[in-house]
């Protein structure tokens, strides 16, 4: 979601890229001698603006809404302007550009990623909203169903660029998550909807369970979820406020005993409703800077419209995870992507 623009590795050597340490020489010695911690679960290991406001093949590099680590290791980066990107998993550079259209040929609102086992590219858009199967060369293979209430009205329940943002594979590849964005009309404001399709056969899904989230705040959206090989996911909780600056959670957070919701009409935090549980990891604005600086107010200048997560592999028991912010292609945004280790 463009969170209302006007106002606002895959392996090792991704860590110890230059990529992702902005600062010079002189300012990551002085790094390296303060704490990398943003909490007893998260460090943050660099980050990168390489990438801010620059083009590709004619293309602009930015708006990244959701990333997934490729068969080869390289990093597939989604625009939610109907773009997709390989990127080199050490440098970030640019390889690839790939349009996305809908069968009408018109762009998409492109929010979720997954790459499945075969390659082929599962791809969420908030416009209906939709989540679609396309080849690497971005041809339109297969529509996955929507449940009724989360089509956008008055279709459905659904608030315009408010539906599917997150979106992932849970391990073993049978079962697909999609998470919304914030609630539908008829629910409590803070409780969301994560979406679940089963495998059929092949590459092909049926509607699953359905599961119930509650954010800390009303104001708060959820912009990405990825599975964790355990079936846990990582939930990133997101939220911006004028003046101010963005607010950024990272939560653990555990669906396996929570109450199918496909059946409930209307979740206003009822008896008998199990809500997803979930731990908090981190607030990045606790992070340490690492010199960051930020083009307008933020709570720590290392914030930006972070929106996009990948699990990228495994370090010393902890997950490597890579975040991205979304610039909106916005003077006062910044495109970044952050290095993170996660002890879950």
């Amino acid at each position: 979601m463009r969170l209302r623009t006007v106002l606002a590795t895959a392996t090792a050597g991704l860590a110890a890229a230059t990529c992702l340490t902005a600062a010079g020489p002189a300012q990551a010695n002085a790094n390296s001698l303060t704490s990398k911690a943003c909490s007893s679960s998260v460090s943050i290991r660099g980050f990168s603006d390489a990438l801010d406001k620059t083009t590709y093949d004619g293309t602009f590099v930015g708006n990244f809404s959701a990333l997934a680590v490729d068969r080869d290791g390289s990093i597939a980066a989604l625009e939610d302007r109907s773009s997709l990107f390989d990127l080199d998993a050490r440098t970030l550079a640019p390889k690839r550009v790939v349009p996305l259209a809908d069968e009408q040929g018109a762009a998409l609102d492109s929010e979720g990623l997954v790459i499945d086992g075969d390659g082929t590219r599962l791809i969420t858009s908030e416009t209906e909203p939709s989540v679609r199967r396309y080849s690497r060369d971005g041809k339109i293979l297969d529509r996955l169903p929507v449940p009724a209430p989360l089509l956008v009205a008055p279709a459905g329940r659904a608030v315009s660029n408010q539906t599917f943002e997150g979106l992932t594979l849970l391990p073993g590849g049978h079962t697909l998550l999609a998470s919304m964005e914030y609630a539908i009309a008829g629910d409590t404001a803070g409780i969301v909807r994560f979406q679940t399709w089963t495998r059929t056969r092949g590459y092909h899904f049926r509607l699953g369970a359905q599961y119930a989230y509650r954010t800390d705040a009303a104001f708060l959206g959820v912009p990405e979820v990825q599975a964790t090989p355990d079936g846990r996911l990582l939930v990133l909780e997101r939220g911006f406020t004028a003046g101010v600056g963005n607010t950024v959670r990272l939560y653990l957070a555990d669906p396996r005993h929570a109450t199918d919701t496909s059946g409930v009409e209307n979740l206003t935090g009822q008896s008998g409703v199990r809500l997803v549980g979930k731990t908090l990891l981190a607030d990045l604005a606790a992070c340490p800077s690492l010199g960051a600086t930020a083009k307008q107010p933020q709570p720590n200048p290392l914030l930006d419209n972070i929106e996009g997560m990948a699990v990228t592999g495994r370090e010393k028991g902890r997950l490597k995870v890579l975040l991205v912010s979304d610039d909106n292609q916005n003077a006062v945004q910044t495109t970044r992507f952050y290095s993170l280790r996660v002890r879950v």
